[in-house]
């Protein structure tokens, strides 16, 4: 009779392994697939790890939102949170140390090598991972393409001009600062920012107008040196200037046509401020009256000019080789 466990044969003697086991939830194809290694705390969906990371993007979210809708109405140089698109670019600013706020992951998203190399990079420098549903990640990016990932960057805090004096004031070796003039591109910033760093600069000044901004690119060339290197904003690099020279720091401006080659210019003694303009329109006229001298770089080729951000690493190079010789 169905049901009845009394009978001949209806129940299985124990040490048989035909059928089921209890307690393995199956085997072969009906086995049960286990769920894989524990998630991030803030990717665990109510854990308080999450719900902190979640605020603290949504914060960030609507601050860059915002800034969008108030595009037109803000002044150019005020600094919002800024947001990196694609898997390359943030795996790139999470491996140069990018301070970041949030990591955005798309739900759904191809979970490839730079994704997850992202997820752990952020894991492991404490930034916010945050899996979003992909229209918010795209109202997120404003429409541009983001590969199913985004990195939330708050904005550099930059120093004043005063304090890379007071820090070459604590260094045994004389001030060297290097002021920028009409450079845009973030890149040669970023690279200016590292040759100052490797040849024992004290600090980076660039205008507060008409300047590239220590933006995520500029982090990415620098290699991560701009954590251990001041950045100072100038509201009026003439001004600046003025006040280094004021405080007995030699203002040298590097330009093709300076009056004076490198290797007849004197750079292991005195405090220095090397001033560089941009590539195409060199020096401004303002800046090129307050420099003490302009000094040029003796070209070997056919090339007319250097670079920004090589010109300066060229220059830097050379003064840090003199001032070794001189001790």
């Amino acid at each position: 009779m169905a049901g009845n466990s009394q009978r001949r044969g209806a129940m299985r003697k124990d040490g048989t392994k035909k059928g089921m086991v209890v307690g393995s939830g199956g085997q072969r194809r009906r086995a049960l697939q286990g769920k894989g290694p524990t998630p991030p705390a803030e990717m665990r969906k109510g854990h308080p790890a999450q719900r902190r990371s979640a605020a603290a993007a949504k914060h960030a979210a609507k601050g860059a939102e915002r800034g969008r809708q108030g595009g037109a109405k803000r002044r150019a140089d005020d600094d919002v949170p800024e947001t990196v698109l694609g898997r390359n670019p943030v795996v790139e600013c999470l491996r140069a140390g990018v301070p970041a706020l949030a990591l955005h992951v798309a739900l759904g998203t191809t979970a490839d090598e730079r994704v997850a190399e992202a997820v752990k990079l952020a894991a492991d420098a404490g930034v916010a991972i945050l899996e979003v549903p992909r229209i918010d990640l795209d109202r997120i990016a404003g429409g541009a393409l983001h590969q199913g990932v985004a990195l939330q960057v708050p904005p550099y805090a930059y120093a004043h001009p005063d304090e890379l004096l007071e820090a070459a004031s604590e260094s045994p070796d004389p001030a060297l600062v290097v002021a920028l003039d009409g450079v845009t591109d973030p890149r040669n910033l970023g690279a200016v920012v590292r040759s100052v760093s490797a040849f024992g600069g004290h600090g980076v000044v660039v205008p507060q107008r008409r300047s590239a901004t220590m933006t995520a690119v500029a982090w990415r060339a620098s290699a991560g040196t701009a954590a251990r290197l001041p950045v100072a904003r100038a509201t009026n690099l003439t001004r600046t200037l003025r006040e280094y020279a004021t405080a007995g720091l030699m203002v040298a401006g590097l330009d093709a046509e300076g009056s004076v080659p490198l290797d007849d210019f004197d750079l292991a003694a005195d405090p220095l401020v090397l001033v560089v303009g941009s590539e195409g329109k060199g020096l401004s006229r303002l800046v090129r009256q307050t420099c003490d001298v302009t000094v040029s770089i003796p070209m070997a080729g056919p090339v007319e000019s250097l670079n920004a951000s090589v010109a300066a690493g060229v220059v830097l190079a050379e003064v840090a080789r003199r001032r070794r010789a001189a001790r």
